[in-house]
Order: structure tokens, then sequence, then C-alpha cells
């Protein structure tokens, strides 16, 4: 028998797979590039209104281990595109006081684009406020590979194993386990996202596709979560 949690409500930690960012641009006879530049201005109108509902972290799923599988043009698109915000929405952070960091593998990423991410990291480490996590380069099945293997570069034994040393060594170590993932689009899967922090998420699945994403539907996401029982597995007695 599940054991109901209803005590707890309070937001911590929201993800968002953010899905349709082409399909938004194709079906306004646009280029796909322009459907990753609407994309990247709805990112700073949730990052706000997270900010105003008091959300500890929100992480985005900015683009999977999956996506160089596209053509290159494409990621070339949004490679700059990411580059471009984190040029010129930097000041965005800093001035609500949020930490940024990235999750996933950077070795794959231009040294333009990590340099980018290590400033934007540096400057807002000292903040206190919301920590932004974008994953890029990010699969959450790869994440648990890298976890598993700095535990056994540490010194960790495989028959020693346990979940809290798991954690200790995700990307996302430091912050807390999601509480609700937002998907965009009309798509109803994870797609290999935080798939460790997601154990017990809510999953909140919407239609609109990501460009329109906009911070009253953010809202609805948020009043929904509040309205569900969570569940967390546990036997009662």
């Amino acid at each position: 028998m599940e054991k109901n949690d209803n005590s707890q409500h309070s937001i911590k930690h929201v993800g968002i797979i953010m899905d349709g960012n082409g399909r938004w641009a194709e079906s306004r006879g646009l280029d796909r590039s322009e459907g990753h530049r609407a994309g990247a201005r709805t990112v700073i109108n949730i990052m706000h209104a997270a900010i105003d509902a008091e959300i500890g972290a929100l992480s985005l799923y900015a683009f999977s281990s999956e996506n160089w599988r596209r053509p290159q043009d494409e990621v070339q698109h949004i490679m700059t595109t990411f580059d471009e915000y984190l040029e010129h929405e930097i000041s965005a952070f800093l001035k609500r006081g949020v930490r940024f960091r990235v999750i996933g593998d950077r070795s794959k990423l231009s040294l333009k684009t990590r340099f980018l991410i290590s400033q934007a990291e540096r400057l807002s480490s000292s903040n206190q406020g919301m920590l932004l996590q974008m994953a890029i380069s990010y699969g959450g099945m790869d994440e648990l590979v890298r976890a598993v293997r700095k535990f056994g570069q540490s010194g960790g034994r495989a028959e020693s194993i346990e979940a809290a040393d798991i954690e200790q060594h995700l990307d996302s170590v430091g912050s807390s386990a999601l509480d609700l993932v937002i998907r965009t689009s009309g798509e109803q899967r994870l797609s290999n996202f935080m798939i460790w922090q997601a154990a017990y998420a809510e999953l909140y699945f919407t239609d609109t596709l990501w460009p329109d994403f906009s911070t009253e539907h953010f809202q609805q996401a948020l009043d929904e979560y509040k309205r569900r029982q969570r569940r967390f597995g546990g036997v009662s007695a």
C-alpha cells in the first residue's frame, strides 16, 4: 500500500523538458533556428516567473546527448543561440541573484561555449537565489555512468556503493530531487532527463509548444502540482 504525503506541497525543484521549438517555427513557415531563438526568449520569462514563485531550483533540458545526431546546421544554430544567451542574459541572472550551473558532458562543447559557461558559473557562484541548471549535451543515463565512474575513481568499492554515493557524484550534486517535471509540445515521456532526480517527481504534460509557453502556463502547472497527492511508494504499517 502506498503512503500518502500531503504535507509537502512547497515546490523546491522544477524541471522542464523544453520541447517544440522546431515545430513552432515550421508551423509559421520559419527556419527551425527561429524556433530556437524564440525558445530562448521563453527561458528568460520562465526564469523570472520561477523566481517570483520562490522556486528553489529550475532545471531546463536544453540540449540532449542524442541531439548531437540532428543536422549539423541545426546543431550549430542551437549552440550559437546558447552562446548569445550566455553573453547577453548573464546580467539578468546576476540582478536577480540566480546561481547558474550547466550539467552534462562538456567535452563535446566548443571552447567558446565552455568559456562562457565557466564565466557565467563563476560570476553567479556567490549568489544566494534560485539555482538555474541548464542541461546541455546531457543524458540521464550518461550522468549515472559518470557518477559511478567518479565513485570508483575516488576509491569507492562496488560492493559498498549506496544511493548517497551516487547522489554525491551526480552532475547536479547539491540540488534537491525534482518535485515537478513539465514537458511541453504534447509528448509524454522523460526522454532521459534527470531520471535519478525524477524518481518521485510529479509529471505535467501540455500540448503548448515551448516558444508559446507563457508565465500563465507555468503557473497552471504549479497550481496543478499543488492539487495532487504525492505518493512515495512507502509501505504503511
